[in-house]
């Protein structure tokens, strides 16, 4: 079977026979096999039709970059993007977004919702995410009845189960699809400091020899120091085998690694670089040449070195994309959302470690992460072979762990589902008491702990629903089987709800302006770090007030949201001022994607808070606010 020129392989055409039986399909296939083109079977089946098809990703950048491609191919006019901050051409037949703006319309019954055929879940094993998971669950089980999925993954060893609670939720047929082969087989290897690029069984030899002085029994003797293994070293003996992406677990270290690696003459100075440079930068505002990650960015780049995380700001990313894409990168220092569905593979995938901080501890990767990412590792119809190296450190080595995560990936999914406050208020909201005992036996924690779903079954989510609709009805959220106007309200709040309820729903903030709501809004989106730092504070009549009236309210006294309302000035001053983003840099050492990122969090809000009101003063000064945010970021493309 061809299709736009490509002959497809047994399995596209085992995923297409199924989309024209209506059928959903879960389809699990290495990294770079093909996947994406089942997408666009389906794209291309129906927007020609009008008919409504949703792609969702994971990350923004990955939304992002579907919204161009297929800009691209089908015109401006039938592709639509929704991210939370961002609304563009809402009424188009295929709509992009993120997982969370879907199921959020899906919960709430948006009418976008209607008519939809199709809903495409890129990198489908994000449902693993302790954090995120529940989010990829929700949609499924609150998707209309007619609407069929498109699940696509690297690999789900439990596909099988996976696919039949989807089938048993949804009462459709779902088809499992699975392809093996590696279009470009990868070869991975480890590196040591001692013995340079090797195999892990060669490391483990030589970590179990015991230490000279130990066996001879010396007192007070220490094992010496364990030399770290180095990227540089690494690099000199593979700086045949680029393009290669080295992957960091820290934004800091893309940068000191990039920079590093320039000073060592590896790679010559590439002409070519330059000029595309100079014509993307061409209308850019001359302050972006002052931030320190664009300096150390324009001293790497010509060597063809460069570095991509999400604390960059956006044109930052584009340059290094475009450059990319045209093949004038030899290395790339980039963090793991690189690894997430951006179609730019290379010929060598390091990592700089196998362990990293998950935002509580430090861990080993477990190997749906281990693969995800060196699956970027061969060009189809480039390379013979991918490569892959990981450095080790001998301090941390656990040889049995490593082999096992690296040899397959053999983690399941697993339900991460979860009951949040949003999910409660639309469930009484929308759903009877007979529709909500069957909804809660419909996750796939359920599914996995019972092999089936029956409603009549008392489970631990029957008890953590009805303990959240006790704790609602206690503060005026929930009154009998419907929603007070504060539950009506927080019902369209899709995080921190009660708090939001409270500043919002109720007469609390009457007698706040503008900047006071503005700094309460920065208290609910800031995430606080042990790291950051705030260099200047802007006391004010406004801030001791809105601190006062805090302090007087027995429900906001208790709330740590708020203990950072005097450090949070730094940023929200000079915004509210009339500053822009580059005057806020000089206040703090976030970086500045992270602080673009903190404004767009706040803008969300912002929206959530237009929908949810029908207090037309309210709407108003959250609109000039969002006006104010959207003035500080005027020489940004926020996109």
């Amino acid at each position: 079977m061809k299709y736009k020129n490509f002959t497809l392989d047994k399995f596209q055409e085992d995923s297409i026979n199924s989309i024209e039986h209506n059928h959903s399909v879960v389809v699990s296939a290495p990294t770079g096999s093909g996947k994406t083109l089942i997408a666009d079977y389906i794209i291309n089946k129906y927007v020609e039709k009008g008919i409504r098809v949703i792609y969702t990703a994971p990350i923004k950048a990955l939304s992002n970059q579907k919204y161009k491609d297929f800009c691209n191919e089908y015109g401006k006019d039938k592709i639509g993007l929704l991210t939370g901050d961002i609304v563009e051409n809402s009424s188009a037949p295929i709509l992009i977004m993120t997982t969370e703006i879907y199921r959020n319309m899906a919960l709430t019954n948006d009418i976008i919702m209607k008519d939809i055929s199709y809903v495409i879940f890129d990198e489908i094993h994000y449902i693993n995410d302790v954090e995120r998971g529940y989010v990829w669950e929700e949609s499924i089980i609150f998707s209309e009845d007619n609407v069929r999925f498109l699940c696509l993954s690297a690999t789900i060893p439990n596909s099988e189960q996976f696919a039949s609670w989807i089938q048993a939720a949804k009462d459709h047929q779902v088809d499992v699809v699975k392809h093996d082969k590696r279009e470009v087989p990868l070869e991975k290897n480890f590196y040591d400091a001692e013995l340079g690029i090797t195999t892990l069984e060669k490391i483990n030899e030589l970590a179990d020899i015991p230490d000279y002085k130990h066996v001879r029994g010396r007192k007070k003797s220490r094992r010496p120091k364990l030399k770290q293994p180095s990227h540089i070293d690494l690099m000199k003996e593979i700086k045949e085998k680029v393009p290669c992406f080295f992957f960091c677990f820290s934004r800091k270290k893309c940068q000191d690694f990039a920079l590093q690696l320039s000073k060592e003459n590896i790679f010559q100075v590439n002409p070519q670089i330059s000029p595309i440079f100079r014509k993307i930068m061409e209308n850019a505002p001359e302050e972006i040449n002052e931030l320190q990650s664009m300096k150390v960015l324009r001293q790497v780049l010509p060597y063809g070195i460069a570095f991509h995380h999400a604390g960059l700001i956006p044109i930052m990313k584009e340059i290094v994309e475009e450059l990319f894409s045209k093949g004038l990168i030899n290395v790339l220092y980039t963090t793991e959302t690189f690894a997430v569905g951006i179609n730019m593979p290379a010929k060598t995938v390091c990592f700089e470690n196998l362990r990293k901080f998950d935002g509580i501890s430090f861990r080993f990767l477990n190997s749906k992460e281990y693969f995800q990412i060196a699956g970027r590792a061969g060009r189809r119809g480039i390379d013979k072979k991918g490569f892959v190296y990981g450095m080790i450190n001998r301090r941390d080595f656990d040889y049995s762990y490593l082999k096992k995560i690296t040899t397959s990936d053999i983690d399941p999914i697993k339900s991460q589902f979860r009951l949040s406050i949003n999910t409660v208020l639309n469930m009484i909201k929308n759903h009877n008491e007979q529709e909500i005992k069957e909804i809660l036996c419909k996750n796939f924690y359920v599914f996995q702990q019972y092999g089936s779903m029956d409603a009549s079954r008392t489970n631990i989510f029957s008890h953590k629903f009805e303990a959240a609709r006790k704790k609602l009805e206690k503060m005026g959220y929930v009154q009998g089987d419907s929603l007070t106007s504060k539950g009506e309200f927080s019902s369209l709040i899709y995080a921190d709800e009660i708090l939001t309820g409270e500043l919002f729903a109720t007469d609390f903030y009457l007698n706040l302006n503008e900047y006071q709501i503005l700094l309460l809004l920065a208290c609910l989106c800031y995430e606080p770090r042990e790291k950051t730092e705030f260099y200047k504070e802007y006391p004010s009549n406004d801030l001791s007030g809105l601190r006062n009236t805090l302090l007087k309210n027995d429900f906001f006294r208790r709330q740590k949201k708020f203990q950072p309302l005097d450090e949070i000035t730094a940023i929200i001053h000079p915004c509210y001022h009339n500053q822009t983003i580059f005057d806020i840099i000089e206040n703090t050492n976030l970086l500045e994607g992270d602080l673009i990122r903190f404004f767009r969090q706040i803008l969300d809000r912002i929206g959530q808070i237009k929908q949810a009101s029908d207090d037309e003063r309210l709407i108003q000064m959250v609109k000039s606010i969002q006006q104010i945010i959207i003035n500080c970021l005027r020489d940004i493309d926020v996109v």
